[in-house]
């Protein structure tokens, strides 16, 4: 696709500048293209104008770049493994509903994610895929504001679900607030969580999972052998009420699609890593009642 026309008239006034050694102006028409989305190349006679990729792509995740600065105080950050549609319609939801800054981090070629893309909304593509707890773990690390939400794809806004968490999580005395979670089921020998509805919970679940960025930090964060997400929510919770914090559950205007990180994961895959995740919650927590919430 060819640039417009008025980005060749900042190429070529660039040019002028350039031979009149104004490197200043030469640098600001340079970002000027910059930021309509084009690079500029010079070639012998002239330039060229290439249209940038809105989506960035990084081999290795831990050469990631902090998101600019912002001063939104809460920053949505969906893990992406497939499923493009699905994010898409969750971020426009978001973005019909609130005014928080969006990161989404995709673990697949994701060019058809740069739709989505605006001054508060960035798209990250991993070429190589270290799994969820990492993933997740490197939204926390990068993005600028206080507060943070871990949300799955599948979850979509139909209402301002963002204000209500962002005032409970303003107080301090919740160190994460979400929409679904529960009590641990000590009768069964903590196998089992049990939904008691809105109120303070042992586990919240990362369809919607809104986090004190300090607080989760300090906790240790996702476990980075939860290369699926499955019980990897909850072991991070108990990391949390380990370490003093509270968490409340909220009712909030959230939907649930069709979870396909779920139900179109290879079955013997997800089962596997299901299972590795709840067996380190078992060895590292079961017993530990003194951590968990009042029952109710």
């Amino acid at each position: 696709m060819s640039a417009p026309e008025n980005l060749h008239e900042l190429g070529r006034a660039r040019q002028a500048a350039r031979a009149d050694k104004n490197f200043a102006l030469a640098d600001q028409l340079r970002d000027q293209i910059a930021q309509a989305g084009y690079e500029i190349v010079d070639v012998v006679g002239g330039f060229e104008l290439h249209a940038k990729s809105l989506v960035q792509v990084f081999a290795d995740i831990q050469k990631l770049k902090n998101l600019p600065k912002s001063d939104r105080s809460i920053t949505v950050a969906i893990v992406v493994n497939g499923f493009h549609e699905d994010a898409i319609t969750s971020v426009n939801s978001i973005k019909a509903h609130s005014s928080a800054e969006i990161l989404v981090l995709a673990t697949q070629p994701a060019e058809d994610l740069s739709s989505i893309v605006d001054s508060h909304t960035h798209v990250i593509q991993l070429e190589n895929d270290p799994g969820w707890g990492e993933c997740a773990n490197a939204a926390l690390r990068i993005i600028s504001s206080p507060f943070a939400v871990i949300m799955d794809p599948s979850t979509t806004f139909t209402g301002d679900a963002i204000s209500p968490v962002l005032q409970e999580l303003q107080k301090k005395d919740f160190a994460a607030v979400g929409w679904r979670g529960g009590l641990i089921n000590i009768e069964d020998q903590w196998r089992s969580v049990d939904d008691k509805g809105a109120g303070e919970v042992d586990v919240l679940f990362s369809y919607f999972l809104a986090v004190d960025k300090a607080a989760a930090l300090q906790a240790g964060g996702f476990n980075a052998r939860a290369i699926y997400y499955r019980n990897a929510d909850i072991e991070f919770s108990l990391r949390l009420k380990h370490a003093s914090g509270h968490l409340l559950q909220m009712d909030l205007p959230l939907e649930q699609g069709r979870h396909h990180g779920y139900y179109d994961t290879e079955e013997s895959f997800r089962d596997a890593q299901s299972k590795k995740n709840y067996d380190r919650i078992l060895e590292r927590f079961r017993g530990k009642e003194a951590i968990l919430s009042p029952r109710r």
